[in-house]
This record gives structure tokens, C-alpha cells and sequence, in this order.
């Protein structure tokens, strides 16, 4: 739900605040106060296109914000983002620069344009005059079939991960297999002489360690066995002083226990001598000084030291490209198989999508014929003389339309254009067949289907695409009786439902007036019971059913143009409609009528 909307340096707003509350909020107030700005100003936030025509004369910049209560899709979508969320509530701020810059923020944070474009799904739906067209594009229309529905795409976005995480493989395998084919000689020359070596990991460090030793063999050997001698042999050893001064300590500590401590300490340091001293005299003894020896290890050196050269740093490098290579060429001499494995997978993914998304169509379509039902007649009930028609075109039946045909159930489906080999990384899964645009038709996580919601105005006209109706009134008319439909005659959704949203709606009244306004504010009324709807209006009609009333009003103050927001109570908002009756001069006619009708949409 929208809670709050400000606007700072906005077109002829100074400085406005408008609080709204659940169900119905009708904005009035007298032609050119402003009302549509309001509502450009929340499209702005919601996403759409920026200018510095709206910046305020003599303003650096303009400055919209809003408050919304915070739903878990919409954490989602931050969350996504990497932003921060704000508890229970959104916060979107955006600044438009007299530079033509702007900047974007969302609980504070640092955003963008697109993130806006992310939340606004989930936040509120805007059928401003400028918006109404931009903002119920095809994904729009597809997403209110499937609720009016109750449709779950989820089995067919399992079956659409499942065929791309396969066409993914194949085509990973598929890409620059001339090149890898041309590699294969080499592949193998690495491979066996990296194979021929034997290497053992680290024995590149073993191998220099001995190295060392063996070139300084004599001077090794003096020094350990002059360590030798002076700790355990020699005439003066540190072993024989221990043991003097230990027999002595023992005498100390037979008559004074305090040397206790010292005896255990002498005759431990006796002993570590003792084990230094025998280690010392093994390596002397051990030491080897054979010339073959090093030559040996020279050359196993300078062998690791090419292949390091050419295969990595470290013999474990060495040996990680040796088996990389030994599985690329097992990669080659198997790919038939594999290919073959891939091709029986990706031929099964494809099948499974099919059939998901044929079983989806199937519901869409008989979903369709029942909204389109409702919603004609809801749409006539506004002052309009309408045929409306929600079409379903699936993929089969736009491959019959382009002259194809369906002929044969091949692994390649010939004569269907759907191959379940072409790669995703090209096309995302574009199964178009030629003269069809692979932009707008291709498989995806939601199905394969274009929803097309088409409407003749006039009696007599052909059908037309909804986006080709050029008056926004009737545009707002056909999004309330669409909005209608889908809230009273929704079947029960197979997975939860989707997130209510704030609505939105401008000038909504164009061309209508006494009943069919009456019938326009009963609609809202009944839409705004379950979700949060936003009207501008000029008529009395339809200002009497508000759940709540906010009059925008612009005066003359300093020299400048200034409008603010007003939330008007009982007595203030039967002025209001009292005025929309009778114009400047409000009678006590006006007033009793006007009371008469607040009362009555109650």
C-alpha cells in the first residue's frame, strides 16, 4: 500500500505532501490544480522516463519520493539488488538534475532506474494518461490472464531450466570443434611427456634438499661429527661436564631438598645431549658423498625444471595439466558418446517442456474465453460499446500461421521450426521460424504463449491490439473493468497468489457521466476492497464513494504558483463534492445533494 508520496520542485508543486490509507482515495480539485502531476510524479518513481521539463522554474532540481508498506516480493527484489531492506517499509527517492542527471535512491541506498522498473511489479501498477499504454505491455497482459486464472507457471520454468541447463552442455560441446580437433596432436605430445616423467608431487623440494647435501658432503660430515665430539666424545664433552655436576647436585639434594628440581633438570639436559649427540653421529654416518648420486639429481632437476617451464610452476601444476589434457583427450575420443548422450537428454528436456508449456496454453486459452466474457461486460457497463477478445497464440499455432505446417514428431520437429538443439547462449531459446521474430517469440520460463488482449470500440470496427487505443480515458476504463474481472471472478490460484498492488488511475471519467459514473465509482469501491486503488476524478459521482477524500488546490503566494494536498474529513469533503456539483457557488441544493450522495455509496 502507498502511504505517502512527496513533491519537491515538481512542475508547479513547491513543496506537497499526500498521505493515503487502504481502499479507495480520490483525488479532485478544480481543472489545472494539479491532480495528474501527483500521479506522473508516482509513474516516475515506478520507473519511467525522466525530463528536466518537470523541474520547477528557478529550481536546481526536482525531487519525488514515496513510501510504500513492504512486501516479501518486494524484499526479494532488493534483496537481488544488494540493497538494504527498511522493515516494514520501501522508500524511493529520485532526483532530476537541471544537468539532465538524476539519481536514484531506495531505502536511502544508492539505486537505479532499473531497480524502480523491478519494484514497480510489486509496489503499484500506474495508469497514468502518459503511462496507461508503456505500463500493460505484453508480460503485463500475460501476468493478469494467469491470475484471473489461478495459472502456476512454475512446471513450465522447471522444464525450461532443465532444456537450457541441457542445450547449455551440448552447445558448450558443439562450439569450436575445429579448433580443439586441430589441438588433439598437441594435446598428445603433452600428454605423454608429461606422462614419461613419473612425476610424485613435491619431489622437485625432496630432490633439491638432497641436492644440497651431497654438494656440501665434507662439509657436513666436519661439522656433525665435531658437534659430535664436543657434546658426547671429546675429552672436555658437554655429556661428561652433565655428569660431574649432576653427581654433585645429587649430593646437594640428599641433604637440602630444594636441589631436588635441580637433579630432575641436569639429568634431563644429560639426556637431550645424549639424543643430540646420537643423531648427530647417524647423520654423519649416513653421509654419502656420491658424485653419481648428484649428477643424478641434476639431471632429474633440470627435467622438472622444463616441464615446469612449460606446464606450470610447481610439479603439482605439472602434473594438474598433465590430467587436464588426458581428459581432454579422452573428451575427444568419447564425443560421439557424449554427443549422443547430450542430444538424448536435450531431446527429452525439450519434450517435457513441450508438453508443460501445451498443458499451460491449454489453461491460458480457457481462462481466456472467461475473462474476456467479464471483462467485455464490465467494460460496457462504462459508458462504452465495446467487443473485447483475449487471444492465446501458442507456438504451434504460430508456426501454422506462418505457412509451415506441423509435419512429423522428428528429434529436430521438422516443419515446426523448433529445433531442441539451438543454443540458448544465441537466441535464449529463440524457436522462431522464419518471418517470425525471435524477440517476441521464444521459449521461456513463463511458456511460449503470446497474450494478446485485442478490443473493437466502435461497432462494426475489426479487432485491434489493446495499446492501439488512443484515448487514455478509455484506456483507464478498459484497465478498471479489466482489474474488475480479475479481482471478482478469479479462480483460486494453484500457487500463491500474487501480491495485491496499489492501482493507480487518472482521469478515468472522460466522455462519461450520470450512471455510467455512478457504475465507474461502484467499481472502484468494489476493486478497492482488496487492494489499494488511487482515482483522479472530476465527477461528483464517482468522488462519493472515497474511502478517503484529498482535494489538490493551487494558490498565488509571493509572486509564485504553489499547490498543496488536502485530506478532507466529513464536512470538508461534502463541500468538495457540493462544489464539483454545483461549481464556484456552492448552494445549500448542493450541499443536501451532495450529502444525499455520500450517504447513498455508503
Amino acid at each position: 500500500m502507498l502511504v505517502e508520496l512527496r513533491a519537491e520542485n515538481y512542475a508547479v508543486i513547491d513543496h506537497a505532501i499526500a498521505v493515503f490509507g487502504s481502499g479507495l482515495n480520490l483525488l479532485t480539485g478544480e481543472t489545472g490544480a494539479g491532480k495528474s502531476i501527483l500521479v506522473d510524479a508516482l509513474a516516475l518513481l515506478m520507473g519511467g522516463k525522466s525530463s528536466v521539463e518537470v523541474i520547477r522554474h528557478g529550481a536546481d532540481k526536482a525531487v519525488v519520493s514515496c513510501v510504500f508498506e513492504s512486501t516479501a516480493s518486494a524484499e526479494a527484489v532488493l534483496e537481488e539488488n544488494g540493497l538494504d531492506s527498511g522493515g516494514s517499509e520501501v522508500i524511493l527517492r529520485r532526483e532530476i538534475l537541471s544537468t539532465g542527471k538524476g539519481r536514484v535512491f531506495v531505502n536511502n541506498q544508492p539505486a537505479t532506474v532499473a531497480v524502480l522498473r523491478q519494484l514497480a511489479p510489486e509496489l503499484a501498477l500506474v495508469h497514468a494518461q502518459s503511462e496507461s499504454l508503456s505500463s500493460f505491455d505484453e508480460a503485463q497482459q500475460r501476468i493478469l490472464l494467469d491470475r484471473f486464472g489461478g495459472i502456476s507457471t512454475d512446471a513450465v520454468a522447471e522444464a525450461h531450466a532443465r532444456w537450457k541447463e541441457a542445450s547449455a552442455k551440448l552447445d558448450d560441446l558443439l562450439q569450436g570443434e575445429q579448433d580443439r580437433l586441430r589441438m588433439v596432436d598437441l594435446w598428445s605430445y603433452q600428454q605423454k611427456e608429461i606422462a614419461a616423467a613419473h612425476l610424485e608431487p613435491a619431489e622437485d623440494e625432496a630432490l633439491e634438499t638432497e641436492k644440497r647435501v651431497l654438494a656440501n658432503a665434507e662439509k657436513l660430515y666436519a661439522a656433525a661429527t665435531g658437534a659430535f665430539q664436543q657434546l658426547y666424545e671429546g675429552d672436555v664433552s658437554a655429556e661428561g661436564a652433565l655428569r660431574d655436576a649432576l653427581r654433585n647436585v645429587e649430593e646437594l639434594a640428599r641433604y637440602d631438598a630444594r636441589f631436588t628440581e635441580a637433579v630432575q633438570q641436569l639429568a634431563s639436559a644429560r639426556a637431550t645431549v645424549g639424543d643430540v649427540s646420537a643423531s648427530l653421529r647417524d647423520y654423519a654416518e649416513g653421509i654419502n658423498a656420491s658424485p653419481e648420486r648428484l649428477a643424478e639429481i641434476e639431471d632429474r632437476l633440470a627435467q622438472l625444471d622444463h616441464l615446469k617451464r612449460k606446464y606450470g610452476h610447481t610439479v603439482a601444476e605439472v602434473i594438474a595439466f598433465g590430467e587436464d589434457v588426458t581428459g581432454k583427450l579422452a573428451e575427444v575420443v568419447d564425443r560421439d558418446e557424449i554427443l549422443k548422450q547430450l542430444r538424448v537428454e536435450l531431446a527429452a528436456a525439450a519434450t517435457a517442456y513441450r508438453a508443460a508449456a501445451s498443458a499451460l496454453t491449454a489453461e491460458r486459452k480457457a481462462a481466456a474465453r472467461k475473462l474476456a466474457k467479464l471483462a467485455e461486460a464490465q467494460i460496457n457497463s462504462l459508458a462504452m460499446k465495446v467487443h473485447f477478445e483475449v487471444v492465446v497464440h501458442s507456438a504451434e499455432e504460430l508456426q501454422m500461421e506462418s505457412g509451415n505446417g506441423l509435419k512429423g514428431t522428428g528429434k529436430e520437429m521438422k516443419g515446426t521450426g523448433f529445433s531442441p538443439y539451438i543454443s540458448p547462449a544465441k537466441t535464449e531459446g529463440a524457436l522462431a521460424p522464419e518471418g517470425i521474430s525471435s524477440e517476441t517469440f521464444h521459449w521461456t520460463s513463463s511458456g511460449w504463449d503470446q497474450v494478446e488482449y485485442r478490443i473493437a470500440t466502435n461497432p462494426g470496427e475489426p479487432l485491434k491490439p489493446l495499446h492501439e487505443i488512443a484515448s487514455g480515458g478509455e484506456m483507464s476504463r478498459v484497465m478498471l473493468a479489466l482489474k474488475v474481472s480479475v479481482e471478482e471472478g478469479a479462480i483460486k490460484p494453484k500457487s500463491k497468489a500474487v501480491t495485491p498492488r496499489t492501482l493507480v488511475f487518472d482521469e478515468i471519467d472522460i466522455g462519461i457521466g450520470g450512471r455510467a459514473a455512478e457504475a465507474v465509482g461502484q467499481k472502484l469501491k468494489s476493486l478497492s476492497r482488496g487492494q489499494q486503488v488511487l482515482c483522479v476524478t472530476h465527477l461528483p459521482q464517482i468522488a462519493s464513494f472515497a474511502d478517503q477524500h484529498l482535494v489538490i488546490e493551487k494558490h498565488e503566494s509571493g509572486g509564485r504558483t504553489r499547490m498543496q494536498v488536502r485530506v478532507l474529513d466529513d464536512t470538508a469533503r461534502t463541500q468538495e463534492v457540493a462544489r464539483m456539483l454545483s461549481g464556484a457557488t456552492v448552494t445549500e441544493t448542493s450541499l443536501q445533494h451532495a450529502a444525499q450522495m455520500i450517504a447513498a455509496s455508503r
